[in-house]
């Protein structure tokens, strides 16, 4: 069975080509077709809305869909012509330069000639080579801002906005986040059509949306599904509560708008959920106001800033709960806290079960990472905390968070392994290597695949493979690759050391 994946939608420049093919019918008691007035057919759009109750989009698309751009991201690389000097060196000659069409009509192709990927092979003249790929964006201001996803324009430097009447512009990267997956693009034009930004959090599970993009480069394509799910959380996607929906996206609808029946923006079609690399019901969007306070950060400042309380958490389920005298399973256990952080500062401990932020709750774990990123670090924060069967109301000044995501569902800090192992770790703090009375190891963070298969749990610290001591993630991954299709975990679980057989298939 092939592995399900998480696909970011955008894909690459390529020529394609669309062939339909009729289908004549040729038996005697098909019907003839019916005539229909052109009057009659303005008026069924309606009439079939209201008999079947599906909404008619054709005005939203009308008005709003000029507003939907495509976007070509291509990384340009000048090749450049090389020849020997007789020395050993490598001197360069410019195409433009007379004497290189010389030297390749006399001579062919030249001691160190590259071609477009790097090696030899036949050579056009010379001239730029760009990778390029496709996307979407939309724009959200008359003077030329357009919002998209950061990994339609990642490593570009050449950005071209094509908008549905045919103008194109050269972008600027006003700025990206790779965290959030949003990028903000500035063309030079005036008076130009825009979206109008909606509040995703009045959406509700089960409401119509539309998008709006160019799939595998078919410029202003419109397709429409509901809300599956909101605030969801993916892996590897910490700070962002996805909306979930079923409307078909495919490569190339990256940095798309997702519209409600109002015509209000409340999303950014960023990711899909797949076997095949195309839609298969399950597509994820960024909400617009995540989205628009990370375009206001990099417009003002050139960078985002994010909130950091400095723990790792986990999902409290029906057994946690009891064990510590709750209700009912809803928080954010506190697995670990990082010393000398802004939790540790406030008292926070191992143990805690985190309600609310703020006075709004935390209904999972995974509510907690978007939460605290989206707080202004430096600022104080109310965090009440269940502890010792009662609530405990904490005040926390939160910190900044830095590249390494240390305030996060996984912990931020741990490095994801789905691959051969299916782990999450993050070296032990000196406080948990005195605790556990040892003096390296690896925390685990989450399990999956093979490690959970062998019985490997969110908690256990590894010590070492195949007898090797691991003490840190580069250690654990060299390990791993070295292995064949088995090894032994030497771990530690509640004090006591274990050899745990993996089988990695």
């Amino acid at each position: 069975m092939k592995a399900k994946m998480l696909t970011r939608s955008a894909v690459a420049a390529a020529v394609v080509v669309a062939l339909s093919a009729g289908y004549v019918a040729g038996h005697r008691d098909v019907p003839a077709p019916q005539v229909i007035s052109p009057a009659a057919a303005a008026m069924m759009p309606a009439e079939a809305a209201a008999k079947t109750g599906i909404p008619d989009f054709s005005g939203l698309v009308e008005t709003y869909g000029p507003a939907v751009v495509n976007i070509s991201a291509k990384h340009v690389v000048k090749r450049t012509a090389m020849r020997g000097n007789g020395n050993g060196q490598q001197l360069p000659i410019d195409p433009s330069d007379p004497f290189y069409q010389f030297y390749r009509h006399f001579f062919g192709q030249m001691p160190g000639m590259q071609g477009p990927n790097g090696g030899g092979g036949d050579d056009d003249g010379g001239g730029d080579q760009p990778s390029a790929s496709l996307g979407s964006g939309f724009i959200i201001s008359s003077d030329g801002y357009v919002l998209t996803n950061a990994h339609v324009v990642d490593g570009a430097n050449v950005v071209t906005v094509k908008l549905t009447d045919k103008r194109e512009y050269k972008a600027k990267v006003v700025g990206a986040d790779k965290q959030s997956d949003v990028a903000v693009l500035k063309i030079d034009a005036k008076d130009l059509p825009t979206v109008k930004i909606g509040d995703p959090r009045q959406s509700k599970v089960g409401q119509w949306v539309v998008a709006i993009g160019s799939p595998y480069g078919f410029d202003n394509t419109v397709t429409s599904g509901i809300i599956s799910a909101k605030s969801r959380s993916l892996p590897n996607e910490n700070y962002t509560p996805f909306i979930q929906t079923d409307v078909p996206v495919n490569p190339g609808n990256s940095g798309g708008p997702l519209f409600n029946l109002q015509g209000e923006v409340i999303g950014i079609n960023s990711m899909i959920y797949s076997q095949t690399g195309g839609f298969q019901g399950l597509s994820f969007a960024i909400p617009i106001n995540e989205a628009i306070k990370v375009k206001d950060d990099l417009v003002k400042t050139g960078h985002v800033s994010r909130g950091r309380l400095g723990v790792s958490v986990q999902s409290v389920n029906q057994t946690l709960a009891d064990s510590f005298g709750m209700k009912k399973p809803r928080g954010a256990l506190v697995s670990s806290v990082e010393a000398g952080g802004p939790a540790a500062k406030a008292g926070l401990q191992p143990g805690d079960v985190i309600l609310s932020v703020n006075g709004t709750d935390v209904t999972d774990s995974s509510d907690l990472p978007s939460q605290i990123a989206s707080i202004k670090p430096g600022t104080q924060a109310d965090v009440q905390v269940w502890r010792d069967k009662s609530t405990k109301d904490l005040k926390v000044t939160i910190g900044s968070l830095s590249d390494a995501k240390l305030a996060s569902n996984d912990d931020g800090g741990a490095a994801q392994m789905q691959g051969r192992l299916g782990v999450a770790v993050r070296p032990l703090t000196p406080q948990e290597k005195s605790s556990a009375s040892v003096s390296h190891g690896l925390l685990v963070q989450d399990s999956g695949g093979a490690a959970a298969s062998a019985g490997i749990q969110p908690g256990d610290v590894i010590l070492a493979v195949n007898g090797r001591p691991v003490a840190n993630v580069e250690q654990l991954k060299q390990a791993v690759s070295a292995a064949g299709n088995s090894l032994a975990l030497l771990i530690q679980r509640d004090n006591a050391q274990i050899f745990v057989p993996v089988d990695l298939g």
